[in-house]
């Protein structure tokens, strides 16, 4: 965990220090040590990465779709080639168990392939014309170039998920990652290298977030910016990215709830409730926030679900029995500390958790354990503010309705699960939740041809599938007198 990476700003195909001559370190949650170190990038070096991409734009979009294609399978390949390397690196810079991090750097490489696929699917339309001898003919086009704002939580993912379908539509890209987790997202650049990406059609930049990514939004070399992070920042790129009018992409925050009604397959709802709240560390964005159990199996569900919350193992990341690894930073520690005192001030009892875990080993880190309130009612801040870690709220109800209107009591709408054997249950949550994905006898978890979006304050547009590629093309419409 000691190796120091040291990585400069991938601008045209080249490793450039910044302008500020300023560097950042990269902190590991897990023992607090310097893990790499990074460029304070500056306005002047979004500038400079803004120009490889324009200039990069007018011959990329001229390659066939399907060569563009071609190239990013080979990308594709590098990262399955690296992805040992890879994931120990994730590990290092972001918490998260190597199990985890070896499935993210999978996940990668397939968003990359599975966007791949749509080059032969960028479809137009040919629409009569009320004119004769006229036909409408509409193309999709690319939109330019892209900024890609990346989170922290899976950052080699977010990356990829938005390279792919950005460089297939063939627009270029200048990728913003966060200052605590930029580290597998810069080696993408060296896999560009690799794979014979053109100069200027990848570039990756790293420095302060707010100064970096106004610039970012506000040039007007940009023409979409596509980011996933949390609701305040999304809405200050939302009025940044108006002043130019242009398309903005926004996967934001969410607190999901996970309902179990009385007819629910007990074991399976307490086994998707289980890893839908602590995956990660409970850092995602689609997480089991609350969680509502119907009030005639609430003693029978959480007898069985709190014996597995008590079997999980915190600790070091890197071994394969570990369940859960540590917070990113320190801030979302306190985060957490924040929120169990706020809960047991409002009335809720602390049934497991909500403390640092005792022991040497966790001496140094951002450890948290896994924590469940109990006692909770609807008005509680845990049940509205975004824990976004291991903090569960639980809640009973009695009626369809009542859970109906607990769920939807929320600014958030990104993601809703829930367990049931009922068609009508089932028609009636299709109807009623309102959240932008509800996964239904099962944890969360989407799918590449999915389409990953969120209501309310959880976003505008969205990830994934074919409405997720469409996206990043704009229409062009010709009116044809022959």
């Amino acid at each position: 965990m000691r190796n120091i990476k040291s990585y400069d700003l991938f601008i045209n195909n080249e490793w450039l220090k910044s302008d500020s001559g300023e560097t950042a370190e990269v902190i590991s949650p897990s023992t607090e040590e310097v893990v790499g170190v990074i460029q304070n990038g500056t306005v002047t070096d979004t500038e400079r990465a803004l120009q490889a991409a324009d200039v990069a734009f007018k011959k990329w979009k001229k390659i066939p779709p399907r060569q563009r294609a071609e190239m990013l399978y080979k990308l594709a390949a590098e990262i399955k080639n690296n992805a040992e390397y890879l994931a120990e690196l994730l590990v290092k810079e972001q918490g998260k168990l190597l199990k985890v991090a070896r499935m993210e750097v999978a996940v990668a490489a397939s968003f990359i392939e599975y966007a791949c696929e749509n080059a032969r699917r960028i479809e137009g339309d040919i629409i009569p014309s009320d004119n004769p001898g006229e036909q409408i003919w509409i193309q999709k086009i690319p939109r330019g170039v892209v900024v890609a704002i990346t989170a922290w939580n899976f950052p080699f993912a977010l990356a990829a998920r938005k390279l792919g379908p950005a460089l297939v539509a063939g627009n270029t890209l200048v990728i913003k990652p966060t200052s605590e987790t930029p580290l597998a997202t810069l080696e993408l650049g060296n896999l560009a290298l690799k794979a014979g990406i053109p100069a200027g059609v990848i570039n990756i930049i790293t420095g302060p977030g707010a100064a970096m990514g106004n610039a970012l939004v506000l040039n007007p070399l940009t023409k979409m910016v596509t980011m996933t992070g949390s609701t305040p920042v999304g809405q200050v790129i939302a009025k940044n990215a108006a002043q130019n009018l242009i398309p903005v992409q926004l996967e934001l925050g969410g607190k999901a709830p996970f309902i179990v009604f009385e007819d629910a397959d007990i074991d399976s709802a307490v086994d998707g409730a289980l890893h839908s709240r602590f995956d990660n560390c409970g850092q995602v964005c689609t997480c089991n926030e609350r969680l509502y159990v119907h009030e005639k199996i609430y003693d029978h569900f959480m007898e069985k679900f709190m014996e597995k919350v008590k079997a999980l193992k915190v600790g070091d990341p890197m071994l394969e029995d570990t369940d859960m690894g540590p917070k990113v930073n320190k801030n979302e520690l306190a985060h957490m500390e924040k929120l169990v005192a706020i809960s047991l001030e409002e009335g809720a009892t602390l049934a497991y958790g909500g403390k640092k875990p005792e022991g040497a080993q966790f001496e140094k880190g951002y450890w948290f354990e896994p924590t469940i309130l109990t006692d909770v009612t609807q008005n509680m801040t845990i049940v509205h503010e975004e824990s976004f870690g291991p903090i569960l709220p639980v809640l009973k109800f009695s009626t369809f309705d009542e859970v109906i209107a607990y769920a939807n009591d929320s600014e958030y709408g990104l993601a809703a699960m829930v367990y049931t054997k009922n068609v009508e249950n089932i028609m009636k949550c299709n109807e009623e939740l309102e959240f932008g994905e509800i996964y239904v006898n099962r944890g969360h978890g989407e799918q590449h041809q999915g389409f990953h979006n969120g209501y309310k304050l959880s976003g505008l547009g969205g990830e994934d599938g074919k409405y997720g590629f469409e996206q990043y093309l704009e229409k062009k419409t010709f009116y044809v007198k022959y």
